[in-house]
């Protein structure tokens, strides 16, 4: 007779259910305010490279800053439109403000940082320093007499 083991994990549904929550409350227009874009991190020739999806919204509207070795990208964005009177059934476009912070490798020029947008997505080039490849060193551990 065969027996299967089912694995209890009693907290597995929540995240479908907060997804279900904050879907049900964005539908109902509940909610609105800041939220947070979808970014990229990578490593390329030497640099890391934050990439950000941000969707028709201005460059003069995205404020890149440091601030304790913690590289910041907020700002805002309004619609500008004249549909001040009108009912919307459904509104995916987001507006209002945003940011995400991440942390600087030790020692980053923050004068080297590079920011650029184009086509919806801001780019900012954090250049590592040179001495970031240096090798671990091992420290001995000694017992202490007494």
């Amino acid at each position: 007779m065969a027996t299967q083991v089912t694995v209890w994990r009693p907290f597995a549904d929540f995240g479908e259910l907060r997804h279900r929550v904050e879907h049900m409350f964005h539908e109902m227009g509940v909610g609105e305010g800041p939220w947070t874009p979808s970014v990229d991190v990578i490593r390329r020739n030497g640099d890391v490279v934050l990439r950000a999806d941000l969707p028709g919204i201005k460059p003069d509207e995205v404020k890149v800053t440091v601030e304790d070795d913690v590289l910041t990208v907020s700002g805002e964005h309004v619609e500008e439109s004249e549909e001040e009177k009108e009912d919307y059934m459904r509104r995916e476009r987001r507006v209002g403000s945003f940011s995400r912070s991440m942390s600087l490798p030790a020692g980053v020029n923050v004068e080297d940082i590079e920011s650029t947008t184009e086509d919806g997505v801001l780019e900012v080039t954090i250049p590592l320093p040179k001495d970031e490849e240096k090798k671990p060193v091992e420290i001995p551990t000694t017992a202490k007499e007494g």
